[in-house]
């Protein structure tokens, strides 16, 4: 237990714990410490099942426990999926004291989180991410939900989890796209809030690369401390938390307009937030040599930094107006006066947007 460190996210009554730590899944009361029911349901992918369903069946020894595997791939991520998450409960004929946990990556932690926010009008569940994504991201804060064709995330729930257990010896077992995707999510917040972080990152991307236990763990509660930190100030995006969108509004149309499963996340995210640099600087806040480190940074950590070519304008823009933060139909967006500075939500000049769109990234 020594090697294994404490955040707490703090919402009153809703606060919680982070554990970050190597072999966190060896430690049964982690786990079975936030169970107040006897009924646990377990909703994991295909890919994860193999990998982790069973040591984490053998620490809830006592319990009633249902597992719901799901397939694995954000084109999954639907109503229709979540249905088979109620389907499984109610058969089972669990109750409101049930805790549902989740076990995969941001897929499983948004999609179960949801299920979970919906049965019988909440039920408790917890975290167990097991990318580097959503252990820097998704599995924090209690966002959560499904896509629907026109628009990605746009049907959910603020649902905070009981915990977050992170084992960063999991990542081990990560393959390098996914590893890479994740990397885009911790560049973030050094250019949303966190220069230090930024420069650091810059000095020990390699490391990272390299898995480096020490390295990883200190990006990894990094991460989470600043995401903590501004969900603790603002739990239901009514400010401040929007910053944590950098790049997302582009991402999200790339994913959408492409196809679900196409581009993961991160790598999503990492294009969006070098078109959002790309428009920062149009708008006289970043230097090119800024946005020149940026896009060096997703660069080394294996990610791509141009959009698709087969998605134009037009329907970046459409897609792109498909977005929570929007107000009376304008596309509002995160962008950054400096790296380690970001803006609220803003509505940008669309003759400078339609430009990065137009030219950032298109021969």
């Amino acid at each position: 237990m020594n090697s294994i460190k404490q955040l707490n996210l703090e919402l009153g009554d809703r606060s919680y714990p982070i554990y970050i730590g190597p072999a966190t899944l060896h430690q049964g009361e982690l786990l079975t410490q936030k169970i107040r029911g006897k009924q646990v349901a377990i909703v994991t992918n295909d890919t994860v099942a193999p990998l982790y369903l069973r040591q984490i069946n053998n620490l809830l020894t006592g319990f009633i426990v249902e597992s719901v595997i799901l397939p694995d791939g954000e084109q999954y991520k639907t109503l229709e999926t979540t249905a088979t998450i109620f389907d499984a409960l109610l058969e089972k004929r669990f109750n409101r004291n049930t805790t549902l946990i989740a076990l995969g990556g941001g897929v499983i932690g948004d999609i179960g989180g949801f299920a979970a926010a919906c049965y019988q009008r909440g039920i408790d569940f917890i975290q167990i991410p097991t990318t580097l994504l959503a252990q820097v991201d998704s599995s924090v804060g209690g966002k959560t939900g499904v896509n629907h064709p026109l628009g990605k995330n746009m049907i959910g729930a603020f649902y905070q989890p009981k915990a977050v257990i992170i084992d960063t010896e999991v990542l081990k077992s990560l393959d390098d796209q996914q590893f890479s995707a994740g990397l885009a999510e911790v560049i973030k917040y050094g250019l949303i809030r966190d220069a230090e972080f930024f420069q650091w990152l810059e000095k020990n991307l390699d490391a990272l690369l390299s898995r480096d236990d020490e390295a990883l763990t200190f990006a990894i509660e990094r991460s989470c401390t600043n995401k903590a930190e501004v969900v603790a100030e603002d739990e239901k995006e009514s400010g401040i938390r929007a910053i944590l969108n950098l790049g997302h509004t582009f991402g999200h149309a790339i994913e959408t307009g492409s196809g679900y499963g196409v581009y993961l996340h991160g790598e999503a995210v990492a294009i969006g937030t070098c078109q959002a640099a790309d428009l920062s600087r149009r708008m006289g806040w970043l230097s090119e040599q800024d946005v020149q480190r940026i896009i060096d940074l997703f660069l080394r950590a294996k990610l791509p930094v141009t959009p698709p070519t087969v998605l134009k304008t037009q329907e970046f823009l459409e897609f792109m107006a498909i977005d929570k933060k929007n107000i009376d139909g304008g596309i509002r967006l995160i962008l950054l006066e400096s790296i380690g500075s970001a803006t609220l939500p803003m509505t940008v000049d669309q003759k400078k947007l339609k430009a990065t769109l137009d030219e950032y990234g298109r021969d």
